[in-house]
């Protein structure tokens, strides 16, 4: 893959980041060369690694977060971290099929100043607004296979990347007048019936199915069967 296409992919992954932003407006993307400016900013980063086809590390910084508090929900326990997880998917969506490790706040100095880091200015009408970093180190080469081809041996590849599994036993949907009614005592009924497997999901997409069991007085899944990788990244 050339370098020229890798620019292509980085820039098509800071447009679709902008799009997903709790920002007034969508903000404009410009590469640079000169990290002087950004050194400063980078230990207060949001970081996430991918991995997939192409595997990548990508860092945001934005200079003003008040967005980020209102969109958490002012004194809700949501963190940044998690507010700008939909729109760091998107921007590693480019990339293919993969898994993005859950976003985290910590100092991305390292990532900002790697010469094979591509660097975003952020900015609105004009004004500096924060920096957006990409660095790609794993790229798929001609006539490999990718990542939704990928035997379920390959997923060590994901071995140092923190991830979130969740256990999903059913769903339902209910109107916010029956959830307000809900008391201490009433039954929900779910969308599966009892002795169904339970859904086994890694960063929301299922791995996955498994028996609730009880190990140690603590609940606990035991794996009855994977999920074939093609379908799981799909």
């Amino acid at each position: 893959m050339s370098p020229t296409t890798t620019i292509t992919l980085q820039t098509a992954a800071v447009a679709a980041l902008a799009e997903l932003l709790p920002t007034a407006t969508v903000m404009d993307a410009t590469a640079v060369a000169d990290r002087t400016q950004a050194a400063g900013k980078a230990t207060n980063a949001i970081t996430a690694s991918f991995v997939g086809a192409m595997s990548a590390d990508v860092a945001l910084v934005l200079n003003d977060t008040s967005a980020l508090a209102a969109a958490a929900g002012g004194e809700s326990p949501v963190s940044p971290a998690a507010v700008v997880r939909p729109a760091l998917e998107a921007a590693v969506a480019v990339l293919g099929a993969g898994v993005l490790g859950s976003p985290v706040e910590e100092d991305a100095t390292d990532l900002f100043a790697d010469s094979d880091t591509v660097l975003f200015e952020l900015s609105e009408s004009g004004v500096p607004a924060g920096w957006f970093a990409m660095r790609i180190h794993v790229q798929a080469k001609k006539g490999t296979t990718n990542a939704a081809q990928l035997p379920v041996g390959k997923l060590s590849r994901i071995r140092n990347v923190d991830m979130e599994m969740t256990v999903v036993i059913g769903k339902t949907r209910m109107t916010v007048s029956n959830i307000l009614d809900l008391t201490p005592g009433s039954v929900v009924e779910l969308d599966r019936s009892a002795g169904a497997p339970a859904d086994i999901l890694l960063n929301g997409r299922l791995i996955a199915h498994g028996e609730i069991v009880v190990q140690d007085q603590d609940y606990a899944v035991k794996v009855t069967s994977i999920i074939d990788v093609a379908e799981g990244l799909n």
